[in-house]
């Protein structure tokens, strides 16, 4: 039995027709050959089994999608009903390509997603192989994962080559990995199971490599966007590419040679939501978002004085092998509901151990700062006479202590108003996936924080990803100026934090301009006394 493949649960009627094979699969399923059944179907690509679950296809007609089409994602379902390739496969029709276009809307919303900070650890390692094989141009993820949305329904990596077959990657890329099932194999094509996650791996010739790129990166609303700005041009744009009024398929190495064609410049993945990005390109008015090399510090982090795993030296040197320039260290306040906390006699002792840093480490600025709890009664987790030590304090609201909206709001507002406060962190207070934020009104939040001029936070930690993408367009827009921090607790996750607020910040339309820690050290202890006053 090839793998990942249908086709062999129905090599016992490869000589009958579609009826008789399926009442002898029938057959099977009442005589407690089910299992052999739903065996099958957990051993294929997770968007053909929701597929045939959702009822829009029968197994032999799901067996000959893969045979003829070689199909094994949602992408390649769309595709092929939109270029009504379906139809044209005799034992199919367009009855068959009908409903599956009726049904791919509803598809994706049953396969089941992972967090973003997941997805993005175990695409990492892949990505950084695929790019020092021989013969690779490059390897991008992409759908979902690439967009940098916080749920990810799909983990995919596409890998351009300039050789002319795609078996030797795939070869080399799944035998690292601890599969647990292999859902698909084909010569350019794999899909694996790896710890429940299924992977996807996609070999394409560097020749037009650009166009998958594009396709499969989505939004379906962006890319459905471009292709009506194609036909005014007397163009098609296609899952296979852009092709001339002729029919000519116009070869794209990359994304950007596809946008150039459109009279567009290239459009960062993050933002293609498919709602105003193509009229701000049109206009020359797509925002130069910010990128990991315009960080200078981090503002937000934990060590053994509170939660976290490393010590403040740890911390410290990481971040200066990061290319940091200044970095602050903010452990809990005595009755957050971490595991250890910094106590009042604490800070004494941490401060001494972070002077003894400093001097150790003079080409990076070590700020002490603290993470203070907003207490259920509004007031903070430590009195005046200690959160004056701090070089920045952060504020946080980690109970919701019963209150509704109103009194919620009306803690993060006292908070504001102090002077000795400099930032919100992780306004919402979200734990991705499984709890929701605040329902707060987020508008009148951002308004207050221009204000009080405290700073709100957009946080890398793969639990909070908070502020969203949409939450963080809403704080800029309203004229606040944003943080992005890792709220790391432990070194080795410093970096992968970082870049998890930046995917949030770059869906928010975020620019440099926003950030204070895009800034030199002289400019955010300007911006921290300003408020102390």
């Amino acid at each position: 039995m090839a793998e990942g493949d249908l086709g062999p649960l129905f090599e016992m009627a490869a000589s009958d027709s579609d009826a008789d094979a399926l009442v002898r699969l029938r057959q099977i399923y009442e005589t407690c050959g089910w299992v052999l059944v739903e065996s099958v179907l957990a051993d294929i690509p997770s968007d053909l089994r929701w597929l045939y679950e959702s009822g829009a296809v029968t197994l032999p007609q799901l067996a000959e999608l893969q045979r003829s089409l070689g199909v094994a994602s949602a992408a390649d379902l769309a595709a092929a009903a939109d270029e009504h390739a379906i139809r044209d496969v005799p034992s199919l029709g367009e009855s068959v390509e009908t409903a599956i276009a009726d049904g791919l809307p509803q598809l994706r919303k049953r396969v089941p997603r992972i967090p973003l900070g997941r997805a993005m650890a175990m695409v990492e390692p892949l990505l950084e192989q695929a790019r020092s094989l021989p013969d690779v141009a490059w390897a991008e993820p992409v759908g979902s994962l690439r967009r940098g949305q916080d749920i990810v329904g799909d983990v995919e990596l596409l890998v351009s080559t300039r050789a002319s077959g795609g078996e030797p990657i795939t070869e080399a890329l799944t035998a690292t990995q601890d599969v647990t099932r292999w859902l698909h194999k084909s010569p350019h094509r794999a899909y694996i199971l790896v710890d429940r996650v299924q992977i996807g791996l996609r070999v394409v010739d560097a020749a037009n490599a650009g166009a998958a790129l594009l396709y499969l990166t989505g939004s379906s609303d962006h890319f459905n966007g471009l292709r009506a700005r194609a036909a005014t041009r007397g163009l098609r744009l296609a899952s296979s590419g852009l092709y001339a009024a002729d029919g000519t398929l116009r070869m794209a190495e990359d994304e950007e040679t596809i946008y150039r064609a459109l009279d567009l410049p290239l459009i960062p993945p993050e933002i293609r939501h498919g709602e105003d990005e193509l009229e701000a390109a049109d206009r020359g008015e797509l925002p130069r978002l910010v990128t990991r090399g315009d960080i200078r510090g981090d503002l937000h982090m934990h060590t053994t004085w509170s939660d976290g795993r490393d010590s403040v030296e740890e911390m410290v040197a990481t971040c200066r092998a990061l290319g940091y320039s200044y970095v602050a260290i903010t452990d809990h306040s005595p009755h957050s509901a971490a595991s250890r906390n910094l106590t009042v006699d604490g800070v004494k002792h941490q401060a001494d151990e972070i002077a003894d840093v400093r001097a150790r480490y003079p080409d990076i600025t070590i700020l002490h700062g603290c993470e203070v709890d907003i207490l259920p009664d509004g007031t903070l987790d430590f009195p005046d006479r200690i959160l004056e030590r701090f070089d920045i304090v952060l504020a946080s609201l980690h109970e919701r202590a019963g209150h509704d909206s109103d009194r919620l709001m009306a803690r993060y507002i006292g908070a504001m108003k102090h002077p000795l406060v400099s930032l919100i962190t992780h306004p919402t207070n979200r734990l991705v996936p499984h709890r929701a934020g605040y329902d707060l009104d987020y508008e009148r939040l951002f308004e207050m924080a221009v204000e009080t001029t405290t700073l709100v936070e957009i946080d890398g930690s793969p639990a909070h990803l908070d502020l969203d993408g949409t939450l963080a367009r809403l704080a800029i827009e309203a004229g606040a100026m944003v943080a992005i921090d890792s709220d790391c607790h432990r070194a080795e996750m410093l970096g992968r934090q970082m870049d998890l607020g930046l995917l949030m910040a770059r869906r928010g339309w975020v620019e440099p301009r926003h950030v204070i820690n895009t800034r030199p050290i002289d400019a955010v202890r300007q911006i921290i006394a300003s408020k102390r006053g």
